[in-house]
Protein backbone atom coordinates (compact mmCIF):
# COMPACT_ATOMS: atom_id res chain seq x y z
CA UNK A 1 0.00 0.00 0.00
CA UNK A 2 2.91 2.17 0.98
CA UNK A 3 4.13 1.86 -2.37
CA UNK A 4 1.20 2.41 -4.29
CA UNK A 5 0.71 5.38 -2.38
CA UNK A 6 4.24 6.67 -2.83
CA UNK A 7 3.81 5.58 -6.59
CA UNK A 8 0.76 8.24 -6.87
CA UNK A 9 2.02 10.62 -5.13
CA UNK A 10 4.89 10.38 -7.60
CA UNK A 11 2.87 10.73 -10.50
CA UNK A 12 0.84 13.47 -9.26
CA UNK A 13 4.32 15.72 -8.29
CA UNK A 14 5.57 14.44 -11.83
CA UNK A 15 1.99 16.09 -13.17
CA UNK A 16 2.59 19.33 -11.34
CA UNK A 17 5.91 19.59 -12.42
CA UNK A 18 5.01 19.01 -16.18
CA UNK A 19 2.33 21.51 -15.97
CA UNK A 20 4.67 24.12 -14.36
CA UNK A 21 7.08 23.24 -17.01
CA UNK A 22 4.29 24.07 -19.34
CA UNK A 23 3.41 27.20 -17.84
CA UNK A 24 6.92 28.71 -18.03
CA UNK A 25 7.86 28.14 -21.07
CA UNK A 26 4.50 30.24 -22.33
CA UNK A 27 5.55 32.89 -19.93
CA UNK A 28 8.90 32.70 -21.28
CA UNK A 29 7.35 32.56 -24.92
CA UNK A 30 4.99 35.76 -23.78
CA UNK A 31 8.47 37.52 -22.20
CA UNK A 32 9.94 36.62 -25.41
CA UNK A 33 7.07 38.23 -27.75
CA UNK A 34 6.82 41.24 -25.30
CA UNK A 35 10.45 42.13 -25.61
CA UNK A 36 10.65 41.78 -29.94
CA UNK A 37 7.10 43.73 -29.69
CA UNK A 38 8.75 46.59 -27.93
CA UNK A 39 11.99 45.95 -30.63
CA UNK A 40 9.11 46.45 -33.03
CA UNK A 41 7.68 49.04 -31.91
CA UNK A 42 10.50 50.87 -31.21
CA UNK A 43 11.73 50.66 -34.87
CA UNK A 44 8.26 51.92 -36.10
CA UNK A 45 8.54 54.65 -33.62
CA UNK A 46 11.51 55.94 -35.36
CA UNK A 47 10.70 55.33 -38.62
CA UNK A 48 7.39 57.74 -37.70
CA UNK A 49 9.94 59.95 -36.38
CA UNK A 50 12.34 59.81 -39.73
CA UNK A 51 9.08 60.15 -41.84
CA UNK A 52 7.82 63.36 -39.75
CA UNK A 53 10.81 65.21 -40.06
CA UNK A 54 10.83 64.26 -43.98
CA UNK A 55 7.34 65.55 -44.10
CA UNK A 56 8.09 68.85 -42.58
CA UNK A 57 10.93 69.45 -44.46
CA UNK A 58 8.67 68.68 -48.06
CA UNK A 59 6.31 71.07 -46.34
CA UNK A 60 9.02 73.74 -45.65
CA UNK A 61 10.17 73.39 -49.32
CA UNK A 62 6.59 73.38 -50.49
CA UNK A 63 5.58 76.62 -49.06
CA UNK A 64 9.24 77.98 -50.31
CA UNK A 65 8.31 77.08 -53.69
CA UNK A 66 4.89 78.61 -53.82
CA UNK A 67 6.10 81.68 -52.47
CA UNK A 68 9.12 81.69 -55.43
CA UNK A 69 6.68 80.81 -57.78
CA UNK A 70 4.46 83.51 -56.92
CA UNK A 71 7.06 85.83 -56.98
CA UNK A 72 7.79 85.09 -60.30
CA UNK A 73 4.12 85.48 -61.55
CA UNK A 74 4.05 88.86 -60.02
CA UNK A 75 7.59 89.55 -62.01
CA UNK A 76 6.23 87.73 -65.53
CA UNK A 77 3.08 90.09 -64.94
CA UNK A 78 5.07 93.17 -64.60
CA UNK A 79 7.47 92.17 -67.45
CA UNK A 80 4.39 91.44 -69.74
CA UNK A 81 2.76 95.03 -69.14
CA UNK A 82 6.18 96.62 -69.85
CA UNK A 83 6.62 95.09 -73.17
CA UNK A 84 2.50 95.83 -73.89
CA UNK A 85 3.33 99.43 -73.21
CA UNK A 86 6.33 99.40 -75.50
CA UNK A 87 4.61 98.36 -78.07
CA UNK A 88 1.64 100.31 -78.06
CA UNK A 89 3.86 103.41 -77.85
CA UNK A 90 5.02 104.39 -81.29
CA UNK A 91 7.51 106.59 -79.46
Amino acid sequence: MRNTALGAALRRLEAAVGVLEAASARALDVRRSGVEREAELALLEDDRARMAEELDSSNARTMRLETINRDVARRLDRTIETIRDVLKDPE
